[in-house]
């Protein structure tokens, strides 16, 4: 499908003029409903026109800044029909979008992967929550109905601030992915030996320590394995290097006696065929994919905004960072054969927030 076929299609898929991400927009176009990827100054209208509800006003420099430093500006939409907005730091929440949609297909998804700041584990956590905090801004003012946090690190680093900030404030629910991994966990262990595997940042947060607290009778044990996402990021999911990094990171769970493992981090259910084969058989990993979109499913019900209309839903996919060739393969191998074309819409710059400017 070409540029101007896109256009067609979509009539609100224009050209971008006020400038907020400043790396290439993906399009991604395929037959399990409608795919797309639109240009970021007009990715607002899309949003709303998904949920059948008139364009937003062209926002301005005034605009956005007032947004990214104190609180959002656009209308929170709880219509049925709109999309629910999903966010990680790259592609590892494909993870939970893939899940999201084989259980909720008539959910119009909208999936925004900071590529640009990837990995978040490593970056100090005051840099991980302007980052999110920056994406989930615009994510509302295109209008979602729900915010999915597909990201282990950010969902550590600042999900009391997203609740405060959008469910409190403006009425958006906003679902993680640590809690349903651990209830997961708490469900599967036979001998009450679990253990997580995670990035630096959510390993040194503890924030799985505390959600285990409510399960004392359970013995913990943690370990980071920061390679791991570079190489999910890099496509490499198998081979000598990843067993040996692997078994490096995995070897003291092993002599834990763990017999199951919470893979707490969103692109490790990638790479979990290495993991499984390392730790053996009996070990059962955990993945939080499953359980989010039930998280997902639930709290749509409760809310009353499952979408309704006989449409096709809209599924979207961005990326803040520059490569087309790297995130169009990785899209394309993680949720298969249905995405398959893409188009590249240069678009304009984030302007993150001082440190000290977000409440």
């Amino acid at each position: 499908m070409s540029r101007k076929d896109l256009e067609h299609a979509f009539p609100f898929v224009r050209a971008a003029s006020d400038g907020r991400i400043d790396h290439g927009q993906l399009v991604l176009v395929g037959q399990e409903g409608t795919h797309g990827v639109r240009s970021a100054g007009h990715r607002s209208s899309l949003a709303r026109a998904a949920a059948g509800a008139p364009p937003c006003r062209p926002r301005t420099a005034d605009d956005r800044g007032s947004r990214l430093n104190s609180t959002p500006v656009a209308d929170p939409l709880t219509n049925s029909g709109a999309p629910i907005g999903i966010f990680d730091s790259g592609v590892g929440g494909l993870t939970v979008a893939r899940a999201i949609i084989d259980q909720l297909p008539n959910e119009s998804i909208l999936y925004v992967g900071d590529t640009a700041h990837s990995p978040y584990g490593p970056k100090p956590i005051a840099d991980v929550r302007r980052y999110t905090l920056a994406v989930l801004d615009d994510l509302v003012a295109q209008g979602v109905k729900m915010i999915v946090i597909a990201c282990n690190t950010a969902s550590s680093a600042m999900l009391r601030d997203a609740r405060e900030r959008y469910t409190q404030a403006l009425g958006i629910p906003v679902v993680e992915v640590i809690q349903p991994a651990v209830r997961a966990a708490v469900r599967q262990t036979r001998n009450g030996r679990v253990g997580v595997i995670g990035t630096v940042g959510t390993i040194g947060s503890k924030a799985y320590d505390d959600a285990f607290a409510a399960a004392p009778h359970l013995d913990l044990f943690t370990q980071a394995c920061p390679r791991f996402v570079e190489f999910v990021e890099a496509g490499v999911t198998s081979g000598a290097e990843l067993f040996d990094v692997a078994e490096h990171y995995l070897s003291p769970l092993k002599a834990a006696g763990i017999d199951t493992l919470v893979l707490g981090c969103t692109h490790y259910p990638l790479m979990s065929a290495a993991i499984q084969y390392v730790m053996g058989e009996d070990v059962t990993l955990v993945s939080s994919a499953e359980e989010t979109a039930f998280d997902v499913y639930r709290t749509l019900v409760k809310h009353g905004i499952q979408r309704t209309s006989a449409a096709p839903p809209v599924h979207v996919y961005e990326a803040t960072g520059d490569s087309q060739a790297q995130f169009t393969s990785l899209v394309t191998r993680f949720l298969g054969p249905a995405v398959s074309t893409v188009d590249l819409v240069e678009t304009g710059t984030i302007h993150l927030p001082a440190k000290d400017a977000i409440a």
